[in-house]
């Protein structure tokens, strides 16, 4: 389906190397389904009552990936890419798109909030705490949670490429 590699995780290793290397298939895999559309394709909504679209998906994911890594991790001030937290759903935002915006400049955002996160996490132990919701959250919960996140969301994006060009698999 495309030129991006997607290494598949060791089958063995210490629990370190492998979050790392499934949250990185993951990430790898939605690059997957986006690749080789244009910006029509991947702003097509999967399917009616849904307006969830792979351009969608992947401004939700820089959204997330800020969220964890940066503020929750991190602790760091940055403000929301996409809009706000929705208080409602508790969503993270990015499923909506503006007229204004490309796929090409939300993956250039998801690509810097990836190497953010890369960079928040490579000097931590899996046991680091970060202040979350009246407690403490290790960064071995955030990893497990963004690999589900992933997955889920790869999910959907697997079923709107099939919808929109009938490609399958990966």
């Amino acid at each position: 389906m495309s030129g991006i590699e997607r290494p598949m995780p060791p089958l063995d290793g210490d629990e370190r190397v492998l979050l790392d290397a499934w949250l990185d298939f993951y990430r790898a895999t939605l690059a997957i389904k986006c690749a080789e559309l244009d910006d029509v394709e991947l702003s097509t909504a999967s399917i009616d009552p849904s307006p969830l679209t792979l351009h969608g998906l992947v401004q939700h994911l820089a959204e997330v990936e800020r969220n964890w890594f940066r503020r929750v991790l991190t602790g760091e001030a940055v403000s929301p890419i996409y809009g706000p937290r929705d208080d409602q759903t508790g969503h993270d935002g990015g499923f909506e798109l503006s007229e204004q915006s490309t796929f090409a400049e939300a993956q250039a955002i998801w690509q810097n909030e990836i190497a953010a996160a890369r960079a928040a996490c490579a000097a931590r132990d899996l046991d680091d705490t970060s202040p979350f919701m009246g407690g403490q959250v290790s960064l071995r919960w955030i990893y497990l949670h963004m690999i589900s996140e992933y997955a889920r969301h790869c999910g959907h994006a697997d079923l709107i490429r099939e919808r929109v060009d009938g490609a399958t698999g990966v």
